[in-house]
């Protein structure tokens, strides 16, 4: 555990460690938060952005630019320091572990690497009640696991507020899932955990045996059906990265999956998922039927020049093309069934 520089072992600790987590529109909401933030700030602060895998990570030399206080991509095995910004890599989930910056290889969490449910976890099960937890501007709702176990280790929980946000579904979900302690506008957002990082922790909390296992799922462990099956039960639903079966994890909030490779995903990210693959659908269905008009008519066309052997190819792979048209339509039937596809009508 990090020792607070300069702290006397029987002094309280403070509120110094703060973890943000952002996505669409995020980058501007950072880029005022670091010129609110004094070159002094007695606290360490960690930051999970969605960035894609190959992202040339420009976003530690904008925001340098704009603040007092040193910003670098975080570097596996670096030791925790006060008055540091520390920015998630690309394909990296961003932990803490007792009081060192990891780098974890665990399976993506809500379709992303890294995200930001990962980054709330470590922190809030290696430093509890001195966890400042920060919600910003995104869609769906990365983070609001992540947050909740910030507050229920002790920490203190900072959302954006949603009329603010660029994207107001992040800010949100956190709303709904975590009783949090402040909303707060992009323009307060600095004001504000500068007040924060000066206040006394609370009391050590003890954390649930499961965030453990979470964290360690991100930091790369094995996770396997065994161990699966003490924290989650078996779904009828399949993980839409390796297929295999997801299992809702017992207790989450929000609501929660698992596969036992350790994908996570919250309910919302699977449903979104699921609009997208009702698309996919719909546009391959179109593409096929397309290509049954067009075989068809290229039969026609073998036919009337005598070219008979041609034309059975043809009117063979037409037969071909409905049977794949026909399932492709079956399975947009269901989906509208299940109420998974929003635009239905248009199939």
């Amino acid at each position: 555990m990090l020792m607070q520089e300069g702290t006397p072992v029987n002094s309280p600790a403070t509120r110094d460690i703060v973890v943000i987590g952002g996505s669409a529109g995020s980058g501007a909401v950072l880029k005022t938060l670091m010129q609110r933030l004094p070159a002094d700030l007695p606290a360490s602060l960690f930051v999970t952005t969605h960035i894609p895998a190959h992202s040339p990570g420009f976003l530690a030399e904008i925001l340098s630019s704009r603040s007092a206080l040193p910003v670098m991509q975080a570097v596996d095995g670096q030791p925790v320091e006060r008055g540091h910004v520390y920015l998630a890599a690309p394909d990296r989930h961003l932990l803490l572990i007792d009081g060192i910056i990891r780098l974890g290889l665990g399976p993506r969490e809500n379709m992303v690497r890294p995200a930001i449910d990962p980054l709330f976890r470590s922190a809030a099960l290696s430093f509890g009640p001195r966890v400042i937890g920060v919600i910003l501007t995104g869609m769906l709702n990365d983070g609001a696991a992540g947050l909740h176990a910030v507050k229920a280790c002790g920490g203190l929980a900072v959302v954006q507020n949603p009329v603010d946000a660029h994207a107001d579904q992040m800010p949100l979900a956190a709303l709904q899932t975590t009783e949090v302690d402040h909303v707060v506008a992009e323009a307060g957002l600095g004001d504000l955990l500068v007040e924060l990082v000066n206040g006394v922790a609370g009391p050590p909390v003890q954390p649930d045996e499961n965030l453990r296992l979470e964290v360690g799922i991100a930091a790369g462990s094995r996770l396997g059906s065994t161990r699966l099956l003490d924290i989650a039960n078996p779904s009828a639903l399949s993980c839409p990265d390796c297929h295999g079966v997801l299992s809702e994890v017992r207790g989450a909030v929000p609501l929660r999956y698992r596969c036992q490779i350790g994908h996570g995903y919250t309910a919302e990210t699977l449903a979104a998922h699921g609009v997208e693959v009702d698309e996919a659908i719909r546009v391959a269905m179109r593409v096929m039927e397309e290509r049954v008009t067009l075989v068809e008519r290229m039969a026609l066309d073998a036919r009337a020049s005598g070219r008979i052997a041609v034309a059975e190819l043809y009117e063979a792979r037409g037969q071909e093309y409905r049977r794949y048209a026909a399932t492709l339509r079956d399975a947009a039937v269901a989906s509208l069934r299940l109420g998974g596809a929003p635009h239905a009508q248009d199939v």
